[in-house]
């Protein structure tokens, strides 16, 4: 068994009514992926695959809070969580579960869609992104998302927000070449990653999961960076605020992001893979494709994915847990 969980989609009601939101614009990348808002089509992908593969359902950008403001986010929110509930329903054998969105610039609602979607929907986790319009993640505005979800133990799906808006350099106005996606995405989510863990958010819930994007972005990678410079030298570049908090950490900074999961979804990159894989452990590391974002507009990225992972040499039982296992136990599901 192979369950993506990190698939995106945008289901037909809910896409909907974002074209009647959005700017008809920023509707061309979509548009040329079909499999993200055509049922049919994500079907006839996903039986390349056989039986054996199924999808966690999750919604794809752009959040929520971009489209609408807080008068209307709410009700989008939970247009988009009914419409997975319903492809759950119908096709149970395909969509084991979905992830619930929040509208997070109304932390209220947030809270109030989360208990519904949770509670009365059957969503196992909720998504978030890695800021809310430009506010991040350990605001204390949202602590309530994290303690919520916490309390329920059920995972929290991160996935990176960033625009051409970001510009690369000061002196610009916006960023260009699309580095604010290539560079800027794995930055955005490594720079949330920290901003959780010096905010002392695993501290106050030991046992939060938290799924990141793409293998971690830039945490696996810079290890030693992490280890060293957050380590021996934490606190000495740093004056004011900041320095007291750094200097009552009570626990290596790299142990905390090692808490961290991680999905797959890394456009069949072995190396990446391999060291994602060492440094979040087998346990930590779960099987997402980034379906349909590809240049085929979905099978390319399941099909390399499984080809990195088949190749990798781990243990059959290593395999099963970052197939289907290791997911499963997270969304509190029997497998």
């Amino acid at each position: 068994m192979k369950i993506d969980a990190y698939s995106h989609i945008l289901p037909e009601r809910y896409f909907a009514r974002l074209r009647e939101l959005a700017d008809p614009a920023a509707f061309k990348r979509w548009l040329e992926l079909p499999a993200l808002h055509d049922l049919g089509e994500r079907l006839r992908i996903m039986d390349e695959f056989g039986d054996g593969y199924q999808q966690v359902l999750t919604l794809s950008s752009p959040p929520i809070e971009l489209i609408a403001g807080p008068g209307e986010s709410p009700a989008l929110a939970r247009l988009a969580n009914d419409s997975m509930r319903e492809l759950c329903g119908k096709h149970p054998d395909r969509f084991p579960a979905f992830v619930a969105s929040l509208p997070m610039d109304d932390p209220d609602a947030a809270l109030t869609e989360l208990a519904f979607a949770v509670d009365e929907m059957g969503a196992r986790g909720v998504q978030v992104f890695t800021n809310v319009n430009g506010r991040p993640l350990d605001d204390p505005a949202f602590a309530g998302v994290f303690a919520e979800m916490a309390a329920r133990d059920l995972p929290v799906w991160m996935h990176p927000a960033r625009t051409a808006a970001f510009a690369d350099y000061a002196t610009e106005d916006a960023s260009r070449y699309e580095i604010w996606w290539a560079f800027g995405w794995p930055y955005e989510t490594s720079a949330a990653m920290a901003r959780l863990v010096f905010s002392g958010l695993f501290e106050r819930h030991p046992d939060l999961k938290i799924i990141t994007h793409h293998m971690g972005a830039m945490i696996p990678y810079l290890e030693g960076r992490i280890g060293v410079g957050w380590g021996p030298q934490l606190g000495s570049r740093t004056s004011g605020a900041d320095f007291e908090r750094l200097r009552d950490v009570t626990r290596r900074p790299l142990d905390h992001f090692r808490r961290f999961y991680a999905d797959t979804s890394l456009s069949g990159s072995d190396i990446g893979t391999r060291c994602g894989l060492d440094f979040f452990g087998a346990d930590h590391v779960v099987f997402g494709t980034d379906c349909p974002f590809d240049p085929e507009g979905g099978p390319l990225y399941i099909r390399e994915t499984i080809r990195v992972l088949d190749a990798l040499d781990i243990s059959g039982d290593e395999r099963d847990r970052i197939y289907h296992r290791n997911i499963l136990r997270l969304m509190r599901l029997a497998g």
